[in-house]
């Protein structure tokens, strides 16, 4: 099945789909190791892995080379963060396409004036409501596969108010979003008054509250920043130990360097590899 059949068909479902923020193909393969369905490219994260921060500096190329190499290295739908389509409608479009052809299976598009800023971040403006939609419109009139995913997102919650992040949602909608994303929840007030107000509506989640909750509240997507974000406090940890006692306890509780080494590496394929090597072997018939 094609994985935007699958992403179709996940969101269909009765569960909400929880999906965790991965930015390589290394933390795609432990998400579809630990069992996920679905795997979501953040911006953040890819910012993150770039040394940078998320404040608009990546560019479109950069962006869905990323995304070729998520989607190449697991068999899940990767859901991708298309920040606001690197221009105008026409740019959205080829933006659009350029993320089928790297192999997601549905991406999200802003209403943020460029250069954009994580949803979490101060000092966000956004573009007006008709442009907006327009955005969206033409993300979904550039699809070629219709099962490719498309997400409306609005940034106006910090900037002007339930009421105009309302009307956004909407006219995404009516432009043709299969989900509404409001970024920049900061609470379960704010989740609640998202679904009162929007209940009518497909809508994605992206924080940390409970996936039951958002669950229960009729999401049909969260996405959910915590094993990554967990990467800072725990790496630094780390390389502080090293740097001052000259040991990684970690390692001694996940056993011996060489084991962790080799549960990276058939979390990566090492088994198919060897597999592969014998059955390609010099005088070995295949079965």
């Amino acid at each position: 099945m094609r994985t935007t059949a699958r992403l179709r068909e996940l969101l269909a479902g009765e569960r909400m789909l929880l999906a965790p923020f991965v930015y390589d193909g290394f933390t795609a393969r432990i998400a579809e190791e630990a069992g996920f369905d679905a795997a979501y490219m953040s911006g953040f994260a890819t910012s993150m892995s770039r040394g940078l921060p998320d404040v608009g500096l990546l560019t479109q190329t950069e962006m869905t080379q990323n995304a070729a190499v998520i989607a190449s290295a697991v068999s899940v739908p990767i859901i991708a963060d298309a920040d606001t389509g690197y221009g105008n409608a026409i740019n959205v479009r080829r933006t659009i396409r350029e993320y089928e052809r790297a192999g997601a299976a549905g991406a999200h598009i802003e209403d943020q004036v460029a250069p954009k800023k994580c949803g979490f971040f101060e000092g966000k403006q956004v573009i007006g409501v008709e442009e907006a939609a327009q955005k969206i419109r033409a993300a979904v009139e550039a699809r070629r596969d219709p099962d490719f995913v498309v997400i409306g997102r609005t940034d106006a919650l910090a900037v002007s108010g339930w009421d105009d992040t309302e009307r956004r949602c909407r006219a995404f909608a009516d432009a043709g979003a299969d989900l509404v994303f409001v970024d920049g929840i900061r609470s379960r007030d704010d989740l609640q008054e998202f679904a009162r107000r929007m209940g009518d509506l497909p809508r994605m989640y992206n924080g940390e509250l409970p996936p039951e909750e958002a669950e229960a509240l009729g999401f049909k997507l969260q996405i959910h920043r915590g094993p990554v974000f967990s990467l800072y406090p725990i790496i630094k940890e780390m390389m502080v130990e090293l740097r001052e006692s000259g040991r990684v306890a970690a390692l001694e509780r996940y056993g011996a360097g060489g084991d962790v080494r080799m549960a990276i590496a058939h979390a990566l394929g090492l088994g198919e590899i060897n597999e592969l090597e014998r059955r390609y072997a010099d005088g070995q018939e295949s079965e």
